[in-house]
């Protein structure tokens, strides 16, 4: 068997066995991972100048794939790339020439708890960044020593990571930090595709109406925590250590975990001179993996959290750095290469057999410490169906567009129909109009105001108690019982449907609503311009290679 095909297999039968609730038909709906059956084009979703632009230009780039396949199947054909993509790509990262080694590599990286505790809280499009960071930083090796197609495979893996914020900010500070020292033109030429690449989240951000400031709390609240009795450092170092308890697989919590992470590192640390002889770029993914574990353990030291706090409260866009574990994707990568080295390194001391023996220990390792990754989280990402409620509504409200409030004001759910699993409300990507959910977050007991001064304004006028008719929305929906909305705030309205999941009123005359499509019209042209260099960047790539 070639070795590039035992790679491929090697990641198929991770997908599988992640992956294998999604055989059956649905969609997983978790925290923020809600696929819906079509995604609509709705400016205030995939232009959103109201709060933080978190999910720019993700929902721009799934709702035009929507067009051309559904949403069930998109799901799945992500969740699947994410798996087969970090395998694939951790394993060619490793400067060795057996493919045991290299497939070690490829298991360590995806069977880990960062990848394992995103997936369960729904982080899909932040996986997309780190399944194509192992092929980003070959790519910047690649570009190291001259070779001709490199800055294209940079800009390629790159736009992945660009989906998204955080993915944007790490592929450009690894970017930075592994290509610096290159001649200027080569090195600027990457940095400017990259800012192109990241234009859209950024435009938004500028434009947007919210100052980008949020509370100072969200800096404990989404701090790491500990996962067992060694402390929330400990649970960094093996790459886990999630703000929330409920993505957390409940093997983290047994008290061996903390060593097997002891012989994760200690593996790691005698691989890392492998990789130092091998690899010329070893120091520089050594600096960005360090950089990004000193990030995340940055929120955790009780001196620095009140000037995180103020940092926060008072800088606009600050809030990036909130969940700060997200941080150590570099340092994921950097472990898994270095573990399978220092497996490798171990093993050639050792008689054929015993190395053997060995390197099935180091591929068993990440398995046994965490078994319940496997079936999609022990059964937690299971598929289930939108209620009929969901499409008729969909019908109603398309046959007369108009803006949609959701009721009550929430922006997580846990609906029956979803096994009580927490989702983040899916009603502004199922409906094929501009929908209004409140972004206020509670956590341990503790309220985060949102960014959207529309929500904090209709909050208010519900809690009072205030008619609904004098507002810009056409249709009010009410998720689960009616009388979860008081009837004075429905005064005025005329009942259109009542099901046993949602009910919708129509407002016989909503005022205009206030656009300002000068703000949306300058993220859409930003978006355009960063697909225009993937996909020109894409060709050129093809007929080159």
């Amino acid at each position: 068997m070639s070795p590039r095909l035992a790679i491929h297999l090697a990641a198929a039968s991770l997908s599988a066995v992640i992956l294998a609730p999604l055989a059956a038909p649905g969609y997983v709906l978790s925290y923020d991972m809600n696929f819906v059956p079509r995604q609509w084009h709705t400016l205030d979703l995939i232009t959103p100048v109201d709060g933080a632009p978190r999910a720019v230009p993700v929902d721009a780039v799934i709702s035009t794939l929507n067009v051309l396949v559904p949403g069930w199947l998109l799901q799945r054909v992500i969740l699947i790339a994410i798996i087969w993509a970090g395998v694939v790509g951790a394993a060619r990262l490793v400067p060795s020439s057996r493919t045991a080694i290299k497939i070690l590599a490829g298991v360590v990286y995806v069977w880990s708890p960062f990848l394992a505790e995103r997936l369960l809280f729904g982080h899909w499009a932040l996986l997309l960044a780190y399944a194509a960071l192992p092929w980003l930083i070959s790519a910047t090796w690649e570009a190291r020593q001259g070779r001709r197609q490199a800055l294209p495979k940079i800009l390629l893996a790159a736009g992945i990571c660009c989906l998204t914020p955080t993915g944007g900010v790490i592929a450009f500070s690894v970017c930075l930090v592994m290509l610096i020292g290159l001649p200027w033109r080569r090195w600027s030429t990457v940095l400017i595709g990259l800012l192109v690449l990241n234009s859209p989240w950024l435009v938004a951000a500028v434009v947007t109406r919210s100052d980008m400031r949020t509370s100072p709390f969200g800096v404990t609240a989404f701090s790491p925590r500990s996962e067992n009795w060694a402390g929330p450092v400990m649970s960094l170092l093996g790459t886990g250590g999630i703000w929330n308890g409920e993505a957390t697989p409940a093997s983290r919590a047994s008290a061996l975990i903390p060593l097997a992470t002891v012989v994760l590192l200690t593996v790691a640390w005698a691989g890392y001179r492998l990789l130092a002889d091998r690899q010329p770029g070893a120091t520089r993914l050594l600096i960005v993996g360090a950089a990004g574990l000193f990030a995340a353990i940055l929120s955790t030291i009780p001196a620095a959290q009140p000037g995180l706090s103020w940092l926060v409260e008072h800088v606009p866009g600050a809030g990036i750095a909130r969940d700060s574990q997200k941080f150590l994707m570099p340092f994921a990568l950097l472990l898994a290469t270095c573990f399978a080295l220092g497996i490798e390194r171990l093993a050639g001391r050792l008689s054929r057999e015993a190395g053997a023996a060995l390197v099935a220990a180091g591929l068993l390792l990440p398995v046994v410490a965490m078994p319940d990754l496997a079936f999609g989280g022990a059964g937690a990402l299971r598929p289930v169906t939108y209620p009929a409620d969901w499409n008729t509504i969909a019908e109603l409200v398309r046959a007369d567009p108009g803006r949609m409030l959701s009721l009550p004001m929430a922006e997580y759910r846990s609906y029956p129909w979803n096994r009580g699993r927490t989702v983040l409300d899916p009603s502004p990507r199922f409906f094929p109009v501009p929908v209004l959910v409140d972004d206020t977050l509670q956590v341990d007991g503790h309220v985060i105001a949102g960014e959207s001064r529309e929500a904090q304004q209709i909050k208010a006028l519900v809690g009072d108690g205030e008619p609904l008719s004098g507002t810009s929305f056409r249709w009010i929906m009410i998720q689960g019982p009616a009388d979860s909305v008081s009837p004075a705030s429905l005064a005025g309205l005329e009942p259109v449907h009542s099901g046993q999941d949602l009910s919708l009123y129509r407002n016989p005359s909503p005022t205009a609503p206030d656009h300002d499509t000068s703000r949306q019209l300058a993220i859409i042209v930003a978006m355009c311009w960063a697909s225009l260099l993937y996909v020109g960047t894409g060709t050129y790539f093809w007929r080159t290679r």
